[in-house]
């Protein structure tokens, strides 16, 4: 790394560390040719969406792929969970209960389907919603609950869903960052009334955008299934008044397919460039990984650390000089749902630990486009940024202020 002193990190006027931004996204390239073969596939029926037959197959895939009865695809994994909510959420009920460190646009769902976020906390280890943080939430406004994975490891998905059948609340669970993984009740994809997860080129499985909803419940499938193609079941016949368009085109069927294709192989990449980030730094004092659960399946996509104590600096500034770099780091989930502004109704909440939470994590570059080299060179950042702590704080804070 060719930087002697703090006034050579690029925030202060020095080179940037990395000509191309390494980013946390996945950005997954699979095969060209794979595609190709694909694309071809509908190209040649003249067959670009509405059930084509790379969609229909991608779903027969994605079912066996999470030990499921069903898949439903959708353009997005956005309105796969605005649809699901909305068939599933008890009528008459005015309440979500939620976690609020999550997906910053969680609460806006919620608000499209007419229902008030009630936020909940999460565990101090985990990060994840825990059935001791939901039963509190729970009342006779209660229309669902929705289950978030973190986006290291799992949530209790079997507590929460025993918790659910309990109470008499469907619970549906939002699984984008866990498509790999497993617990020990079993694999992602079959647990709650059913599951949404992203082809978002962020994630595990690329469809240059797009998602899908995995259940066992052939209703709930058929039902979804008629709202995102505007609610016709034959020409001309709407079958259920409150469809769009929500399909998933042939193309972003093709890609899913092609990346479905690259899983495993991806899947190893992933874990060694886990490894690689675990042993180097265990050498970095204040920055620690969150580890992955390998006692079950784990896509080791995503790479989170905390900022304890014993760092030198403030998550703001070490996210600043980082990004200066071009090691497009990110904070986790900042901020909190709860601290957001919201022009429609919510329940307010006072959730102490995650504030304290939503401080002190950040996301690593991590997926494709970052190499072993790059991670080398992201931890030989820190350490330096760790030994030149106190200038880097000062020459900030006088920035700021000037």
């Amino acid at each position: 790394m060719n930087k002697r002193d703090a006034g050579d990190l690029a925030i202060f006027g020095g080179p940037r560390l990395f000509e191309t931004f390494v980013s946390t996204s996945n950005l997954l390239q699979p095969d060209i040719e794979r595609y190709l073969a694909f694309s071809r596939i509908f190209y040649d029926r003249h067959q670009y969406s509405n059930n084509g037959p790379n969609d229909r197959l991608l779903e027969k895939r994605l079912a066996e792929f999470h030990e499921v009865k069903h898949c439903v695809t959708f353009c997005s994994g956005f309105w796969a969970l605005a649809l699901a909510v909305k068939v599933l959420a008890i009528k008459g009920r005015t309440e979500i209960v939620m976690p609020s460190l999550t997906y910053r646009r969680m609460n806006d769902i919620a608000a499209w389907v007419r229902l008030k976020p009630r936020f909940c906390e999460v565990d101090l280890t985990t990060l994840a919603m825990t059935p001791e943080t939901v039963a509190p939430c729970i009342n006779e406004n209660t229309a669902l609950i929705l289950g978030v994975h973190p986006i290291v490891n799992c949530c209790d998905a079997q507590g929460l869903a025993a918790l659910a059948q309990d109470r008499d609340v469907p619970i549906l669970f939002d699984s984008v960052e866990s498509v790999y993984e497993s617990m020990e009740a079993g694999r992602v994809g079959g647990f709650g009334a059913a599951e949404v997860f992203s082809l978002h080129a962020c994630k595990l499985i690329n469809g240059f955008g797009g998602g899908y909803l995995t259940t066992n419940d052939g209703d709930l499938a058929q039902r979804l299934a008629l709202m995102r193609g505007f609610g016709f079941d034959t020409i001309d016949h709407v079958a259920v008044p409150d469809g769009l368009n929500a399909k998933l085109n042939e193309m972003h069927a093709a890609l899913a397919l092609a990346s479905l294709d690259d899983v495993e192989a991806q899947v190893e990449r992933n874990r060694q460039r886990y490894y690689t980030y675990k042993t180097l730094l265990s050498d970095v004092r204040g920055v620690r990984l969150i580890e992955f659960d390998e006692r079950f399946r784990a896509g080791f996509k995503n790479i989170v650390v905390e900022l304890t104590q014993e760092w030198p600096l403030s998550r703001a500034h070490t996210l600043a000089a980082l990004n200066a770099e071009g090691v497009l780091a990110r904070a986790y989930y900042t901020p909190p749902l709860h601290r957001k502004a919201m022009a429609y109704p919510h329940v307010a909440a006072q959730l102490p630990m995650t504030d304290a939470l939503a401080e002190r994590f950040l996301n690593l570059p991590c997926g494709h486009r970052v190499s072993l080299d790059d991670i080398y060179e992201i931890v030989r950042l820190l350490s330096f940024l760790r030994t030149h702590a106190r200038v880097v704080a000062d020459r900030l804070q006088l920035d700021r202020v000037a």
